[in-house]
This record gives structure tokens, sequence and C-alpha cells, in this order.
């Protein structure tokens, strides 16, 4: 692991998970979201535009609170997934978060089923005006929400439903360890190998890789069974017809959009992604590539190492070359230790940016061993971060980003360490290494995530009918990314 790697300072949110603070926190949100539900549950269809702003303004106050302990918990959690008392402090304040969310839920409820002439009336008070774009997404909800009974039922059940099978597999996957070249290592390591220069290491760690998963193949299959079935009852009574409508519902997207963006990109797999990967094949010295050499280095690639400090040099001074302000707004990230890139046991593998909320700041999560994607991914959660930053001025409600345009900030600040690179390039041999990475990376943001798309289609229809067997999802799985990536 590249030295001075950070480690993340939480304490910006809380001192740790047994500060007292916390429970004050939640024990206040209780009161307040208990008050006003007492005050005006049942009686916001008669409420004027300023009172409704009002209520609306208290909402939100109390939502971002619980917000804060929800978000410091799951930093926590995601930091140290092995750890009991953080695992159960996470559970606690989710399972306190969807009681005190229940008892809020007559707001939402109750806006989504004004008449829409009376919210036209309601809307020309320019407190409530405001609050139009979230008034407009909750309301975009009412043909799908079910009896207020119900709809508290499922919140207070969430933790304990299909949150605890999540829990279940994030749990399950960190203590997962994998054997290799004589020690036990994490995910994130053994993937990390996957994308190493030499090719015994790759085939060996793919090897590992999937002993491991093969078996643990039972737990994993009932674990993503369930939570198909779950997903199944509630589409169904909520009257979504496909898999697919309730996400593009929360991203403020129609199904027809989708629809055309997955055809195009399919439509396109063979003169582009197939097409890269029979090149990479042919430089590696083969017709095909197997699957554990997907991400190797080209054969010539010299495996340039990054230090921390390197990357975030990198990133800042990219981004300061588009603009200074961008840079400034990446700065505190390095500065007051609001990264945690250093790989460890336990911790979770992948990356993300988490905004946490408004009257805080994002806290980025990563685990950098010191490769060129390593930075690109530094670069690529900076960018999420940043926009979540920009984004705090519209309040807690109205801050958060629907995926259709998330990523946008993120691969724009990606590009521009990437074209850092690539002027910073002295020969046409790095170049070319540089530029087959970046079509790589391009087809991982693309390709595979519509291939992801697909398959998770086909696995929410095929489920419908009966469970599935590890061996049919297995083939739903090489079915769909056969198709994207090439046989």
């Amino acid at each position: 692991m590249p030295d001075s790697c950070p480690t993340w300072d939480l304490t910006d949110l809380y001192a740790d998970i047994g500060d007292a603070s916390i429970k004050a926190d939640i024990e206040a949100c209780r009161s307040s979201a208990n008050g006003l539900a007492a005050n005006w549950q049942g009686k916001l269809e008669t409420a004027g535009g300023a009172e409704l702003a009002a209520v609306i303004t208290e909402y939100q106050r109390i939502t971002e609170i619980l917000g804060k302990a929800a978000s410091h918990a799951q930093l926590e959690f995601a930091a140290n997934t092995t750890d009991p008392d953080i695992a159960r402090h996470h559970q606690s304040i989710r399972e306190a978060g969807a009681e005190i969310g229940a008892a809020l839920l007559f707001i939402e409820l109750e806006l989504a089923r004004l008449p829409q002439d009376r919210m036209n009336t309601l809307l020309e008070v320019p407190a409530l005006a405001h609050w139009a774009p979230w008034l407009r997404r909750v309301r975009a909800w009412a043909p799908h929400m079910l009896a207020p009974d119900m709809e508290r039922m499922l919140a207070e059940r969430a933790p304990s439903g299909r949150g605890a099978w999540v829990r279940l597999f994030d749990e399950t996957a960190a203590s997962l360890r994998f054997p290799f070249r004589g020690t036990d290592v994490t995910e994130a390591e053994i993937l990390n190998s996957l994308s190493s220069a030499d090719a015994d290491e790759r085939r060996e760690a793919g090897a590992s890789l999937s002993s491991v998963m093969g078996a643990n193949q039972r737990l994993l299959s009932l674990v993503l069974n369930t939570i198909a079935k779950d997903k199944e009852v509630e589409d169904r009574w909520r009257g979504f017809a496909r898999p697919v409508a309730s996400r593009n519902l929360d991203n403020d997207v129609d199904d027809e959009t989708v629809d055309a963006l997955v055809s195009a990109v399919d439509s396109r797999n063979a003169d582009l992604a197939h097409r890269y990967y029979r090149l990479k094949a042919g430089w590696m010295g083969g017709e095909t590539i197997d699957w554990w050499d997907r991400n190797a280095p080209l054969p010539d690639d010299d495996d340039r190492s990054f230090t921390w400090n390197e990357a975030e040099r990198l990133v800042l001074d990219s981004f300061a070359g588009f603009d200074p302000k961008m840079a400034e707004l990446a700065e505190p990230f390095f500065a007051r230790n609001w990264i945690d890139a250093a790989p460890r046991a336990g911790k979770s593998s992948g990356a993300f940016s988490h905004p946490v909320t408004p009257s805080a700041h994002p806290y980025i999560l990563m685990n950098f061993s010191g490769k060129s994607r390593d930075v690109m991914t530094l670069a690529h959660e900076m960018g999420h971060g940043i926009h979540q930053c920009l984004a705090a001025d519209r309040g807690y409600l109205m801050a958060d980003t629907p995926l259709t345009l998330a990523e946008t900030a993120s691969v724009f600040a990606e590009m521009l360490t990437f074209r850092k690179l690539v002027d910073g390039a002295d020969d046409a041999g790095t170049r070319r290494r540089l530029l087959a990475g970046k079509v790589e990376d391009m087809l991982n943001t693309v390709v595979r995530q519509v291939a992801f798309h697909n398959f998770e289609t086909r696995l929410h229809e095929s489920r419908r009918t009966a469970e599935l067997t590890a061996e049919e999802i297995s083939d739903i799985w090489m079915d769909t990314q056969r198709a994207a990536l090439g046989p």
C-alpha cells in the first residue's frame, strides 16, 4: 500500500459512536416529529401556503438532524463492517430513523394527494413556491402510494426486512478472506491483483476469487433471491409494471427514455466493446482474453505507481487548470481528512462520496493502491464531492441529485485528471496505454452499467415465477456479460 494514505476524521459529525449528542439528537427529533404530527396530521389539506411552507421547513430540519446521525453511523460502518459494536450502533440508528420517519410519513402522503388545482393556488405563495421542485417529485409518487397504515408499516419494517438482508450481504462480503500466495487478503486486495502486470498473479487472483465466492454461493443466492422477491411484492402492491419503473421514478426519468438509452448502448456493443477486447486480446498475444485479464494492463505498460501525495497533487492541479475555484473546493477534502483511502480488513470495497447533510460536508471512501486507475477513482469521487458541496445551498430535501445527473460531475472531474496525465506523457507508448485505459474506464462506465441493468432486469423477471438457483443466476449473469463484452 502506498504510504501516507489518509483515514477520515468523522469528528465534524460526532466524537464517536458513544457520543451522547447522538442520543440527544435522536430524542429531540422524536419529540419534534411527534409534535409535528400532533399539530398537523390530517390537516394539511386545509392549510394555507405559508402554513405548508412552515411545516415543510420543520420537516427538513428534523430529517436533516436524522440524516446527520444516520450518515455518521453509515460511514463508521463502511470503514469497519466487521466491528460488532459499530454494526449494532448502525442498526440502532436505522431503526430509530425508521420509527421517526414513520411518524412523519403523513406529510408526503397528504401533500401528494392534494388536488392539482389546489396545489397550483397554494404555489402562488412565495414561501411555498420555494419548495416547488421537491413537491413535484413527492407528488409524482401519488399513483403508487399505499394506504397510510400500510406505508407506515413498510417504513417501520424496513430495517428488519429488506434492509436486514442488505446488511447481511455487506457484513458477509466484508468478512470474506481470499487465500493468495501464502496469506489471506481482503476483497479489495484480491480485486487489485486482477489489474496486476503479472499474468500469473491475475490468474491466481481470479482462481481465489472464484473459489471463495463459490463456497459462499448458497448464502449469496439466498440473499439475492429474498431481496428480489421482496421488491416484486412491493412493486406489485404499488402498481409498478416493470422492475425498473420505481427506480426510474426516483430518478425523475420515464421508462421510454431509459429503454432508448439501453437500446442505443446495446446496439453498439459489437463494434465498440467487442471490437476493443478483440484488439486487447491481440495485444496480449491471443484471440480472446480470460475474464481475469479484462482489467490487465497492456503488455508494455510501465506499471507506474503513484504515492498518495502525487495523486493529490495531480488531481488538484487538474482541477485548477480548469478553474481555481474547483481546486479550492477540493482542497479541504485532503487538508481536513474528509477522505478514507487506506485499504484494510473489514473496510467496504469500492468507492463512494457520501453527501452527509448540507449543514456538514461530504466524505469520500476509496481503497487506494497506487495505480493510475486509483488516481482516476479519486478524481471521480472528488467530482461527486464538489457537486455535493455546491448543491448544499438547496437544503436537505432538494440537494440530492438523481442518478441520471450524478455521474456528470464525477466523470467530468475524472476526464480533467486524465487529460492532465495524457498531456504530461512524454512518448507515444505512454499515451497509447493511457488512452486504452480510458477506453476501458468508459466501457465500465457505460457498457458494463447497461449490462448490469440487463442482468438485474432478467433476474427480477425470472424471480417472479420461482426462486432461482445459483446456477440459474450465474447463467443470466454470463449471458448478459457476454452480450456486452463479447464471447
